[in-house]
Protein backbone atom coordinates (compact mmCIF):
# COMPACT_ATOMS: atom_id res chain seq x y z
CA UNK A 1 0.00 0.00 0.00
CA UNK A 2 2.97 2.17 1.02
CA UNK A 3 4.22 1.69 -2.61
CA UNK A 4 0.72 2.80 -4.28
CA UNK A 5 0.20 5.53 -2.27
CA UNK A 6 4.44 6.92 -3.46
CA UNK A 7 3.30 5.62 -7.16
CA UNK A 8 0.30 7.90 -6.90
CA UNK A 9 2.03 11.13 -5.35
CA UNK A 10 5.05 11.04 -8.10
CA UNK A 11 1.82 10.30 -11.21
CA UNK A 12 0.22 13.40 -9.27
CA UNK A 13 3.87 15.55 -9.27
CA UNK A 14 4.21 14.79 -13.02
CA UNK A 15 0.70 15.55 -14.33
CA UNK A 16 1.21 18.34 -12.50
CA UNK A 17 4.51 19.65 -13.86
CA UNK A 18 3.16 18.15 -17.18
CA UNK A 19 0.02 20.81 -17.25
CA UNK A 20 2.02 23.59 -15.94
CA UNK A 21 4.32 23.29 -18.83
CA UNK A 22 1.38 22.89 -21.08
CA UNK A 23 0.20 25.86 -19.75
CA UNK A 24 3.60 27.86 -20.28
CA UNK A 25 3.72 26.79 -23.89
CA UNK A 26 0.07 28.06 -24.57
CA UNK A 27 0.87 31.49 -23.29
CA UNK A 28 4.29 31.49 -25.34
CA UNK A 29 1.89 30.61 -28.25
CA UNK A 30 -0.09 33.20 -27.12
CA UNK A 31 2.39 35.78 -26.75
CA UNK A 32 3.86 35.00 -30.37
CA UNK A 33 0.53 35.04 -31.78
CA UNK A 34 -0.40 38.94 -30.93
CA UNK A 35 3.07 39.95 -31.99
CA UNK A 36 2.78 38.59 -34.85
CA UNK A 37 -0.41 39.80 -35.34
CA UNK A 38 0.87 43.60 -34.26
CA UNK A 39 3.76 43.54 -36.63
CA UNK A 40 1.25 41.95 -39.96
CA UNK A 41 -0.81 45.52 -38.42
CA UNK A 42 1.96 47.70 -38.71
CA UNK A 43 3.74 46.43 -41.85
CA UNK A 44 0.15 46.96 -43.30
CA UNK A 45 -0.06 50.82 -42.22
CA UNK A 46 3.35 51.02 -43.52
CA UNK A 47 2.54 49.87 -46.91
CA UNK A 48 -0.82 51.73 -46.89
CA UNK A 49 0.94 55.42 -46.03
CA UNK A 50 3.30 54.47 -48.42
CA UNK A 51 0.96 53.99 -51.66
CA UNK A 52 -0.32 56.64 -50.30
CA UNK A 53 2.43 59.14 -50.61
CA UNK A 54 3.09 57.52 -54.37
CA UNK A 55 -0.21 58.25 -55.51
CA UNK A 56 -0.13 61.98 -54.23
CA UNK A 57 3.34 62.13 -56.26
CA UNK A 58 2.21 60.50 -58.89
CA UNK A 59 -0.74 63.15 -59.22
CA UNK A 60 1.41 66.29 -58.69
CA UNK A 61 3.76 65.17 -61.44
CA UNK A 62 0.88 64.28 -63.62
CA UNK A 63 -0.78 68.01 -62.59
CA UNK A 64 2.76 69.63 -63.11
CA UNK A 65 2.95 67.51 -66.85
CA UNK A 66 -0.67 68.53 -67.87
CA UNK A 67 0.15 72.22 -67.40
CA UNK A 68 3.45 72.34 -68.69
CA UNK A 69 5.07 73.95 -65.63
CA UNK A 70 7.41 72.19 -63.70
CA UNK A 71 8.79 72.69 -60.12
CA UNK A 72 11.78 74.78 -59.58
CA UNK A 73 13.51 75.63 -56.18
CA UNK A 74 12.66 79.31 -54.95
CA UNK A 75 16.10 80.25 -55.23
CA UNK A 76 16.11 80.08 -59.32
CA UNK A 77 12.95 82.94 -59.06
CA UNK A 78 14.90 85.62 -61.04
CA UNK A 79 15.50 88.43 -59.15
CA UNK A 80 12.59 90.51 -61.24
CA UNK A 81 10.42 88.41 -60.12
CA UNK A 82 10.95 89.10 -56.81
CA UNK A 83 11.47 92.48 -56.69
CA UNK A 84 8.10 92.55 -58.45
CA UNK A 85 6.26 90.25 -55.92
CA UNK A 86 7.78 92.48 -52.91
CA UNK A 87 6.48 95.77 -54.76
CA UNK A 88 3.04 94.23 -55.94
CA UNK A 89 2.55 92.23 -52.78
CA UNK A 90 4.45 93.63 -49.80
CA UNK A 91 5.42 90.68 -47.31
CA UNK A 92 4.40 87.64 -49.75
CA UNK A 93 6.23 84.36 -49.55
CA UNK A 94 7.20 82.34 -52.13
CA UNK A 95 6.18 78.42 -51.38
CA UNK A 96 6.28 76.72 -54.39
CA UNK A 97 7.73 78.06 -57.84
CA UNK A 98 7.20 76.11 -61.41
CA UNK A 99 8.53 77.09 -64.43
CA UNK A 100 7.34 76.53 -67.74
CA UNK A 101 9.38 75.95 -71.39
CA UNK A 102 8.89 80.18 -72.48
CA UNK A 103 10.55 81.14 -68.95
CA UNK A 104 7.02 82.11 -67.32
CA UNK A 105 6.77 81.37 -63.79
CA UNK A 106 3.52 79.59 -61.63
CA UNK A 107 3.89 81.32 -58.31
CA UNK A 108 2.25 79.54 -55.07
CA UNK A 109 2.34 82.87 -52.68
CA UNK A 110 1.00 83.36 -49.26
CA UNK A 111 0.57 87.26 -48.64
CA UNK A 112 1.09 89.18 -45.71
CA UNK A 113 -2.55 88.87 -44.39
CA UNK A 114 -2.65 84.81 -44.69
CA UNK A 115 -4.28 84.89 -47.73
CA UNK A 116 -2.53 82.28 -50.76
CA UNK A 117 -2.78 82.86 -54.09
CA UNK A 118 -1.41 81.81 -57.49
CA UNK A 119 0.42 83.93 -59.11
CA UNK A 120 1.79 83.59 -63.06
CA UNK A 121 4.71 86.15 -64.36
CA UNK A 122 7.14 86.28 -67.02
CA UNK A 123 11.18 85.89 -66.39
CA UNK A 124 10.94 90.18 -66.22
CA UNK A 125 8.71 90.27 -63.59
CA UNK A 126 5.35 90.95 -65.62
CA UNK A 127 2.55 89.69 -64.19
CA UNK A 128 0.27 87.26 -66.33
CA UNK A 129 -3.23 86.25 -66.91
CA UNK A 130 -3.39 82.45 -67.33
Amino acid sequence: MKNLMIAAVFALGTMTAFAQEENAVEETATEATEAVDQTATDATEAVEENATEATEAVEETADAAQDGFNEVATEEIPEAITTALEAAHPGATVDKASMNGESQYKLEVNKEDGESAELYMDAEGNMIDM
